[in-house]
């Protein structure tokens, strides 16, 4: 059905590599009454995979786009992704005590900066319901203390994500180890936040383990949750220089800044359709 305003789509998609992709996507996009926006590709030698990211205005709706796509995606057996750009990702937010990353995420959501919706922050600890109460989000306290508690809180989250519509759900600062099961639950929708430290720096205080080490960069990675710790798919990095003048208390401050700012670029790309996955690794188109 032909819309007489356009409609701005993002379409991605994964497929083996082989000749002729480019030219068949830009046919479908022509069938479909299409004008290609921003389009960028990548081929992978290590895993022989073609991946490609088209912003479109198109006078479609989705049901036309997709009719416009089907022969192509067939043909090349494609895992494809259509999406409105600029439409808000739901997202579960997962928190414990430190507030930075919850509050960068919420402050740049309510400012339009951050293409995201939180109808729910979920938290083992009751300390940041205050703040998520001044953005005008619904918070939910569920203590971890055991085993027991512990299942039960997983229950909730994958209920939340049920119960909510969530397609992402964001460890800002969570300090709780997920199991197995849930990180299989939630592969290729969840990310975590942590000090680059590690595994230089491990349990408690890495921030003064990092001080006494004398440490000239302080940085932070957010990456895909796995059932391997700390070991998913990385999606964003960034260090600071530090020296010698640093206190501990300093160097937590700094560390802090830049796991807010990572972790919220992160959420950005995702909630933006630029992150895709290369086996072990990501795609990122900027």
């Amino acid at each position: 059905m032909t819309d007489p305003n356009p409609t701005h789509w993002t379409l991605t998609l994964v497929c083996d590599d082989q000749p002729g992709i480019v030219h068949a996507v830009s046919g479908a996009v022509v069938a479909a009454n299409g004008n290609i926006t921003e389009s960028q590709q990548f081929s992978s030698a290590d895993t022989n995979s073609f991946f490609m990211r088209l912003q479109v205005m198109a006078p479609v709706d989705r049901e036309a786009f997709e009719q416009a796509l089907a022969p192509v995606v067939e043909r090349y057996d494609m895992r494809v992704q259509l999406d409105v750009v600029g439409r808000p990702m739901r997202t579960l937010v997962l928190v414990s005590k430190a507030g930075h990353c919850l509050n960068d995420l919420l402050y740049r959501q309510r400012g339009g900066q951050l293409p995201i919706e939180v109808p729910l922050v979920l938290s083992n600890h009751a300390d940041l319901s205050g703040l998520a109460s001044f953005y005008s989000v619904p918070f939910e306290h569920r203590p971890v203390t055991d085993a027991d508690s512990k299942q039960a809180m997983e229950r909730r989250i994958l209920e939340a994500v049920e119960e909510h519509d969530i397609e992402l759900v964001v460890l800002a600062r969570y300090m709780q180890i997920l199991s197995p099961e849930l990180c299989a639950a939630l592969e290729g929708r969840a990310v975590n936040i942590h000090h680059s430290f590690l595994p230089g720096f491990k349990g408690a205080n890495p921030y003064r383990q990092a001080h006494a080490r004398g440490v000239k960069l302080i940085g932070a990675t957010a990456h895909f949750v796995t059932s391997d710790l700390d070991e998913g798919p990385i999606i964003e990095q960034n260090v600071v220089r530090v020296d010698h003048t640093k206190e501990p208390s300093e160097l937590v401050s700094i560390g802090q800044d830049e796991e807010s700012r990572t972790l919220t670029q992160a959420v950005r790309w995702i909630a933006e359709d630029r992150v895709l996955l290369d086996g072990a690794r990501t795609i990122i188109f900027r």
